[in-house]
């Protein structure tokens, strides 16, 4: 089978190969949801570095999950949404490192703010160097006694949130000069395997974002009543004793799942919204608010500008102007 049909294969016939290189190749995946931009780069034999840029809310990937692999992700913006082979979900938010074995994770991915912004480390055990000194004398970190730190059994999913240190690593990943990347990944390689190594045991953490199905499917009908009933006022209590979630439940799972509280992920949305109608219909600013639950249009305008940056007026004269 030829590059071509391979990379149709792995992402289901709705990829396109921007670039082709000995080490890197850039993908555009389109399909019914939106698109992404995937690049993955050979770091070393058996390890490859991965850049997600996905605006779309789904994502699927045709390809076998060997057992012989093992991921570090990284979520710089966004939410992803995988799903494992115990019917769980796993959810990766802004800051978190996820490590995990390959094999643990279903082919597909969604992403519940259909935006998402990371980066993935793949190992491959049987290909990668058994141990880094090879590479670099002083850096003594055997890949796969790396991999049974964090993956000790099938069912782990470890979860390091919003650590600055492993930030650094990987931010500077993100602008790196095409003159110097080759040598600058295998570096930034290093310093996170030497990191992780490093890393003390009583910071880790079997994953708490590992959750069942039958929350998970909850709260999303959770988050679709609010979005259709825009214009009610709902409390928490309402949607603990509707939907029979308890309600620090709820609360704790909503956060997982769409990176906001209730309360700030609806206000949110309702901004999005107005912007929406202020751009594209000629409701008055007062009919919109009321649409929006707001009986107060001063109110309206405040938490419009917070959200948006400019009072409703401003933001639909701007928008006008540049139509």
């Amino acid at each position: 089978m030829n590059s071509i049909n391979r990379d149709k294969q792995l992402y289901a016939g709705e990829v396109d190969v921007i670039r082709r290189g000995d080490d890197c190749t850039i993908y555009r995946i389109n399909n019914s949801y939106g698109n992404a931009i995937i690049t993955r780069y050979s770091v070393f034999p058996g390890i490859e570095l991965i850049h997600n840029d996905v605006n779309t809310q789904w994502i699927s990937v045709d390809e076998e999950q060997p057992k012989n692999i093992f991921q570090i992700n990284y979520c710089k913006e966004g939410i992803v949404e995988c799903k494992t082979i115990k019917e769980g979900y796993l959810y990766i938010s802004k800051g978190n490192l996820v490590i995990n074995q390959k094999y643990n994770i279903k082919n597909d991915y969604k992403f519940p703010l259909k935006h998402f912004y990371g980066i993935t480390v793949n190992v491959n055990l049987d290909e990668a160097p058994k141990c880094l000194s090879c590479i670099l004398e002083e850096v003594s970190v055997n890949l796969l006694e790396l991999k049974n730190k964090f993956c000790k059994n099938d069912k782990r999913f470890l979860v390091i949130k919003e650590d600055e240190s492993i930030e650094h690593i990987f931010l500077e990943l993100y602008s790196v000069s095409e003159k110097i990347r080759k040598g600058y990944h295998k570096v930034k390689i290093l310093e996170l395997f030497l990191f992780l190594n490093s890393f003390g045991q009583k910071k880790l953490k079997e994953s708490k974002n590992y959750y069942s199905k039958r929350y998970i499917d909850v709260i999303k009908e959770i988050k679709e009543h609010l979005t259709i009933h825009l214009s009610e006022k709902i409390t928490l209590d309402e949607l603990s004793v509707r939907f029979k979630i308890p309600l620090t439940t709820m609360k704790f799972v909503f956060k997982e799942i769409y990176g906001d509280s209730i309360y700030s992920f609806i206000k949110s949305y309702k901004m999005q919204k107005a912007a929406e109608l202020l751009k594209y219909t000629n409701e008055g600013i007062n009919e919109i608010s009321g649409s929006l639950g707001y009986d107060n249009a001063s109110k309206f305008s405040e938490a419009f500008k917070k959200v948006i940056g400019v009072n409703p007026s401003v933001y639909r004269k701007n928008v006008k102007m540049e139509q």
